[in-house]
């Protein structure tokens, strides 16, 4: 009989930002050692083992099926704990999943990842925001930083549903030990290793036919996906920014169908459905981050797909009402 996946945190040891949470977690449970997996030291609480690599893990492709083949254990998702870099140099807090839907050469992806490639986004990223917002609100020693989810972005490539929890934004925030400590708590109460309900895991039987959300255009850090996700039972898939829309023109100024814009949209959605069996999918497009002849694209492309182009407002309102 096979067991249930494990959650696989996987912590990058050069990282300070991510050995700080994981150190946090380390603290908050009674681990258990085991024994080296690549060579490298793993831990286990309940049904989450955490995987502590030396480096850096952007370019660290198939770590689930790395971890299965070494340990026999099926990973269901991976949560990556990190640093955030920006150059505002804001403090901030963020979650956000990962991908290269948009990118259409190899040599093209410099953070990591795969061409025209997401890994599903992790059901949690919407529920475990909300928490982060809650706690961080509660907390004075993040008095200041920024809170936020940011778009789909960068590598590792992985099969599993995942998301990055980072600490930004420069080298004098990354090791900041209360941001350290918030990301940890809510890594600890959203995976249920306090012994209470975990928080945000997607049920096929529970929540079949619910609603989950992609946001098409505007910025890094996902304006739509902020107000959303902070609506109770808001579930939030693939966020895609303008520069992972890029769209090209014909000679006779009519978007190229089959683009690179159309790719990472089919992609997105194809990615976010893995992620959320049984579920149905809307779009919301920030109308006023294209030109007129982009958003129509965007609509003829979402009425061939059979998704709603909906307003935010109007995803919260079906969410609110129980539909």
């Amino acid at each position: 009989m096979m067991s249930e996946p494990v959650v696989l945190i996987v912590v990058s040891g050069s990282d300070i930002a991510s050995t700080n949470q994981a150190d946090e977690l380390l603290l908050m449970h009674d681990w258990l050692v085991l024994d080296d997996v690549e060579g490298y030291r793993c831990y286990s609480y309940m049904n989450v083992r955490m995987w502590w690599l030396e480096g850096g893990v952007l370019k660290e492709d198939h770590l689930d099926t790395r971890w299965e083949k070494s340990t026999g254990e099926v990973v269901g998702e991976i949560i990556f704990p990190s640093r955030h870099y920006a150059s505002s140099g804001k403090a901030s807090l963020t979650i956000h999943p990962i991908g290269t839907p948009h990118v259409m050469n190899e040599e093209d992806l410099i953070y990591g990842g795969q061409v025209n490639y997401s890994p599903p986004p992790n059901p949690r990223i919407a529920a475990w925001f909300n928490l982060l917002c809650e706690l961080s609100e509660a907390n004075q020693s993040v008095d200041g930083f920024d809170i936020s989810l940011e778009v789909t972005h960068h590598g590792p490539v992985v099969n599993c549903p995942s998301l990055f929890i980072e600490t930004g934004s420069t080298q004098e925030t990354w090791p900041h030990k209360g941001a350290a400590k918030v990301l940890a708590e809510v890594i600890s109460k959203g995976l249920g290793l306090n012994q209470e309900e975990e928080i945000g895991n997607w049920s096929e039987s529970k929540n079949q036919g619910e609603y989950v959300m992609i946001t098409l255009g505007g910025g890094h850090y996902a304006p739509r996906g902020n107000l959303v996700a902070r609506t109770k039972n808001a579930w939030i898939g693939h966020m895609l920014a303008n520069h992972s829309l890029p769209f090209e023109q014909d000679e006779q100024g009519n978007p190229i169908r089959g683009g690179a814009w159309e790719l990472s949209i089919n992609e997105a959605i194809r990615s976010t459905r893995v992620a959320f069996p049984g579920c149905k999918i809307v779009a919301s497009m920030d109308k006023k981050s294209f030109r007129g002849w982009q958003r129509q694209a965007v609509r003829d492309l979402m009425e061939e797909l059979n998704i709603p182009l909906i307003r935010s407002k109007d995803y919260i309102q079906l969410i609110s009402n129980g539909k």
